[in-house]
């Protein structure tokens, strides 16, 4: 679709509170078009905007603090 907010066929869903493919699919619309795409200005993002709203997911599943998170996800600080 957008950028890093494309779906990526190669993604492996590694956690329970990783986002299915259809919760995917009826939140991906719901995202706002960057400013980038439509030629306003800014760059590209740096993350899949599916691995931030998985982190989040995450953290809010397990409870953990920001910096706790594990590796595979972008840095807590992007989060």
């Amino acid at each position: 679709m957008y950028g890093n907010a494309a779906d990526h066929p190669d993604r492996v869903r590694r956690y329970p509170s990783d986002m299915t493919d259809a919760e995917w699919a009826a939140v991906r619309p719901l995202l706002p078009v960057p400013a980038w795409f439509q030629g306003q200005g800014g760059r590209p993002e740096g993350y899949c905007h599916r691995q931030l709203l998985d982190a989040i997911r995450y953290l809010v599943a397990g409870g953990i603090s920001w910096r706790a998170m594990p590796a595979d996800f972008p840095a807590w600080a992007r989060v």
